[in-house]
């Protein structure tokens, strides 16, 4: 499975600059000095069914092999008569490490050989995949289930000492009228002359705040998952500083999508919006720095006209 975006080596100096979420100020003082680091996503996706008329025709076809789009879509698909059904997914990916030093921004290297758990909290708890190198993943065949408004928390245990983080009541699905026209997909023009496409958020709950809305547009086809053509995901420590301080720009109600991120023309895209909400340390043995990013998913799929 490719790493996701949001949980680079590269991305964790950004993620260090995260408000302090501790309750007393000896928990503040622990968690700032500490060495070990924890960056955690948990993210689902719904079921989509690519019909067949949606299917470009340099694009997906019946000799497709199983989707490898990282984080956001990693599974086998299922033909159909009808089309193509990409399956629900749950999914969870780890980065466990030592700081290398004092600063906020010191290298990390990933720690192997600890047991690592997702739990919900009155609930369930599932076993992270050790694979190598402070990386732990959720196994696809684990049975987690995604459940909007519940808390969940990360678990290492290494030696005789335990590490949590927690994010606290995850979000629900955003469902985005525009991604799911009559027709089960949109047709756009490719290429930087094409349109920018343009959908709105709906408002949040009352009393609350609008979780982070993180998009990507990827190719998909026969040889499975490109590169994203588009992201809004920050990617450097100075992108995940802004997210923290003014996240204005992943928090608005309308979304545009450059036409330059459908490049090519008779081409399906997938348009994913990830409602995310980040939680951080729970024990005083954690950085501070840790984070988790949790959330769920609307996807979007766009075949580019000829």
């Amino acid at each position: 499975m490719n790493t996701s975006p949001t949980i680079t080596r590269t991305l964790l100096a950004g993620l260090c600059f995260l408000a302090l979420q501790a309750c007393d100020l000896q928990t503040i003082t622990n968690q700032a000095t500490a060495r070990t680091v924890a960056v955690s996503t948990l993210l689902t996706t719904p079921a989509v069914e690519v019909k067949g008329a949606a299917i470009a025709g340099t694009g997906l076809d019946a000799s497709i092999p199983p989707f490898d789009a990282g984080v956001f879509l990693d599974a086998g698909v299922f033909l159909t008569d009808a089309g193509i059904v990409i399956p629900e997914q749950n999914l969870a990916f780890v980065f466990f490490g030592q700081r290398q030093g004092d600063a906020p921004d010191a290298p990390v290297t990933g720690t192997a050989g600890a047991t690592a758990k997702l739990k919900e909290v009155s609930g369930p708890t599932f076993a992270l995949d050790d694979q190598g190198s402070g990386t732990y993943a959720l196994s696809p065949d684990a049975g987690f289930v995604y459940k909007p408004n519940a808390t969940y928390q990360f678990e290492f245990a290494l030696g005789a000492q335990v590490f949590l983080a927690e994010v606290e009541r995850v979000p629900s699905k955003e469902n985005i009228p525009e991604f799911h026209p009559a027709a089960g997909y949109l047709e756009l023009d490719a290429g930087v002359t094409g349109t920018a496409f343009t959908f709105a958020r709906p408002d949040p709950p009352q009393g609350q705040n609008r979780n982070f809305g993180f998009v990507n547009v990827f190719p998909v086809g026969a040889q499975g998952q490109g590169q994203p053509t588009y992201t809004n995901i920050p990617t450097t420590p100075l992108g995940f500083i802004k997210l923290l301080l003014a996240p204005s720009e992943w928090t608005k109600t309308v979304v545009e999508i450059p036409g330059s991120a459908f490049p090519d023309p008779d081409t399906n895209y997938v348009i994913v919006l990830q409602s995310a909400k980040l939680g951080g340390p729970k024990s005083d043995n954690l950085f501070s720095g840790s984070a988790i990013l949790a959330g769920t998913a609307d996807v979007a799929i766009v075949k580019t006209r000829k």
